[in-house]
């Protein structure tokens, strides 16, 4: 997000949460609260939800092929499953 856009971003989520809560509809206030918190940490970081879920899908990825490879399942093998199917 650069220039104008963001700062638009931020100040329609303020404008959104300060209506909700004049509406006492604290729960969606707070949903506007906290995207713009996101928003504002993935600018400032550069650490996105995408790049957390593809860090978690790797690690547990990696652990998978770990705990196979320990136990001697290196994986599946269509031509052993056809063999015991016949």
């Amino acid at each position: 997000m650069d220039g104008m856009f963001y700062y638009l971003t931020l100040v329609v989520l303020g404008v959104l949460a300060y209506t909700f809560f004049q509406n006492h509809n604290e729960k969606l206030a707070l949903l506007m609260l906290g995207i713009g918190i996101y928003i504002v940490y993935s600018h400032e970081t550069g650490f996105t939800a995408t790049e957390f879920k593809n860090e978690t899908v790797k690690s547990l990825d990696k652990s998978a092929n770990d705990w196979a490879r320990d136990r001697g399942t290196e994986g599946y093998d269509a031509s052993k499953a056809q063999e015991a199917v016949k």
